[in-house]
């Protein structure tokens, strides 16, 4: 017996949903950072200069 594709349609809502969010945010980060990649464990240097 097969499933009902509306029965299908919130988890393809939801992932969908997740795979738009995702983007986004790595856009964002790409963008905000120049398109450079991020940066970890910034010296002393790079926090004073804020």
């Amino acid at each position: 017996m097969g499933v009902p594709f509306e029965a299908l349609l919130p988890f393809g809502i939801i992932i969908g949903s997740f795979t738009v969010g995702g983007a986004g945010l790595w856009a964002v980060r790409k963008w905000d950072n120049e398109g450079k990649m991020p940066r970890w464990n910034k010296d002393k240097w790079d926090r004073q200069s804020m």
